[in-house]
């Protein structure tokens, strides 16, 4: 197994486990067409369609940073430099 780069092999946690969920989520949500492939409900006139990708923008975005803010303490926290 290839050692990182502190020369430790890498480790699977429940933290990194989250990190990836956040990371995969929006590829399956827009992925799976046919879960949103319709036009009801609507929202303020616009199809649900246009609604909820528009949606999984935001979601995407709050999803990233939360596995970007995870990853960064996971980091800290393997190097010894102590907690968040």
């Amino acid at each position: 197994m290839p050692a990182g780069p502190e020369g430790k092999p890498p480790t699977v946690t429940p933290v990194r486990v989250f990190i990836a969920l956040c990371l995969v989520a929006p590829f399956v949500a827009m992925l799976w067409v046919s879960s949103y492939a319709k036009v009801d409900p609507t929202f303020i006139g616009i199809p649900f369609f246009y609604w909820y990708q528009m949606l999984w923008v935001l979601i995407s975005t709050a999803l990233t940073m939360i596995a970007y803010k995870l990853w960064q303490r996971d980091q800290r926290a393997r190097k010894g430099g102590g907690s968040a």
